[in-house]
Parts: C-alpha cells; sequence; structure tokens
C-alpha cells in the first residue's frame, strides 16, 4: 500500500466522520476495502481516494465509511444503562407530579443498526407495565447515524438469529418480535414505532434535533481524537436540558469536560449530568 495513499485516505476519514485513524493501520484498511475495491472494479487504494474526493458517489462514500466504523452493537449493551433508565430516570421523568412540559425526549447517537434506540423503547414497555397503565408523558426516541445504508437496516427492524440471540432474553424475544420465517425475526410495531430515525454525522450541527432530556453516546467517542471529543461534548451538552443525562460506553470517560457534566455513580456503572 502506498503511503501516500493511506495518508490521503486517513485524511478523507478524519473529514468525513472525524474517526483518527492510526499510522500503523494499513493492514486494517486493506482487509476491510478489499471488498469494495472489488465489487466497484476499483484498482487500488489511490484511485479509491480519488474517486471519494470526486464525490460522484454517495453510495461508495457510505460503503466506505461503513467498512470503517466498528457497527458493532447488541441488545442492551452493559445492562445498566438500560435498568437505570427505568428504575430512576423513568420514574421522575415520567411522573405525573412533574410539572415539566411536553413529552419525554431521548436520543441515541451513532445508532447502527437499531439495537439500542430499539432496547430504550422496550424499557418504556416495561415500565408501562410496572405502572399498570398509560404513561402520563408521551416518550420520544430519536435515533442517528451518518449511514444511509445502515439506518435503512435500523428501520427494518428485522433481525437474523445472530442478531437477536446477542443480549435479548427469550422472554423479551417472543414478547417483542414476531418471527418470520425461523432465521429472521421481527421487532413488533409498538416498539418500532416509538423511534425516529434520522441521518446525521456528529460532526456536524445538532440545532434541527431539539432538546433532550436523555442522551445515549456509547462507545463512540473512542474514535475521535481529543479536540473533536470536546466538540462533540459540548454540542452534546447544548442539546441536553440542565441536569439532563449522558450516557457513555463503559471503557469511556469524559476527562476535560468536568465544566460540562458531572460524574454520577449508579451502582454499578455510572451517569454524567448536564450542568
Amino acid at each position: 500500500m502506498d503511503q501516500n495513499d493511506f495518508n490521503q485516505f486517513r485524511q478523507f476519514l478524519e473529514d468525513a466522520c472525524g474517526i483518527s485513524l492510526g499510522e500503523n493501520k494499513q493492514y486494517l484498511v486493506s482487509n476491510r476495502i478489499r471488498r469494495i475495491l472489488e465489487d466497484n472494479k476499483i484498482d487500488n487504494l489511490g484511485e479509491l481516494v480519488r474517486l471519494l474526493k470526486l464525490g460522484a458517489s454517495r453510495r461508495l462514500r457510505d460503503q466506505v465509511i461503513d467498512s470503517m466504523t466498528t457497527n458493532e452493537t447488541f441488545w442492551f449493551r452493559d445492562t445498566y444503562p438500560y435498568d437505570h433508565l427505568k428504575n430512576v430516570h423513568f420514574p421522575l421523568l415520567l411522573s405525573s407530579d412533574n410539572k415539566s412540559l411536553g413529552s419525554v425526549r431521548i436520543w441515541s447517537a451513532a445508532c447502527s443498526s437499531g439495537q439500542e434506540p430499539y432496547s430504550i423503547s422496550i424499557m418504556v414497555e416495561e415500565f408501562k407495565k410496572q405502572q399498570k397503565g398509560v404513561l402520563p408523558k408521551q416518550v420520544q426516541i430519536v435515533a442517528t447515524d451518518l449511514s444511509t445504508s445502515i439506518l435503512n437496516q435500523a428501520k427494518s427492524a428485522n433481525y437474523d438469529k445472530l442478531s437477536v440471540l446477542r443480549g435479548l432474553s427469550q422472554e423479551r424475544l417472543e414478547r417483542y418480535f414476531d418471527n418470520t420465517d425461523g432465521e429472521a425475526w421481527q421487532l413488533k410495531s409498538f416498539v418500532k414505532e416509538r423511534v425516529d430515525f434520522r441521518i446525521l454525522n456528529l460532526m456536524d450541527s445538532y440545532t434541527s434535533l431539539g432538546k433532550f432530556d436523555i442522551v445515549f453516546c456509547r462507545n463512540v467517542l473512542i474514535y475521535f481524537n481529543a479536540d473533536l471529543k470536546r466538540q462533540i461534548l459540548q454540542k452534546i451538552r447544548d442539546r441536553l436540558k440542565l441536569g439532563g443525562t449522558l450516557y457513555v460506553g463503559s471503557s469511556e470517560s469524559l476527562s476535560g469536560a468536568s465544566d460540562l457534566f458531572e460524574m454520577v455513580k449508579c451502582e454499578p456503572g455510572i451517569y454524567y449530568r448536564a450542568i
């Protein structure tokens, strides 16, 4: 792999979606884009970079970004954010005694193929079941990703056998999904319809999304350099209501953002409160 082509590819990736690719990742790039080069009859990385810079094909751009982003996701990842959501935040935010106006709004950033926002929607259903009645407020879930293809997959809410086995109990699978052909599972409409999917690059403005009570931005910040991470956290803070909650990945921290968020222990795990 030509070093100059590799450097230009790294720069494209950082400009397009903020991902900082290490200097020693030639093998990773070669492995992940090989199929793209073959499918599009592109001779080498240099030619691919040239086509990407021309911007002639959104499909090719999406293919490259999809291949280089780790869409590693599963249901109820790490468990504690969802349990905490159901047992602590929902009782407060959805209480009839809560005088704040409007619906409860939750944002799932970089939602990939939909398991995270749909897990949140399932938590809403389970909270409703606990309350034995209709919620006094509506819950709106906005889910965003930069990839059109991955969002289309998420919107379909159709998952293969391997996907549903990753984090779903048998009870939840039977309650919230329909088995369509033995190998595929379709999420039931009352869970699916609560989620509004939108295209969004985390490097762009978030203003059009409105304000939120809770933001999930999990296992995403690790891909950005320190400056871009700070910019993203600032924009998330601007979209959260005062005292709103941010959940990040279990291996992520918000070092350098103590002026934006206060860390709160929720045993097990932590979340961050907007200040």
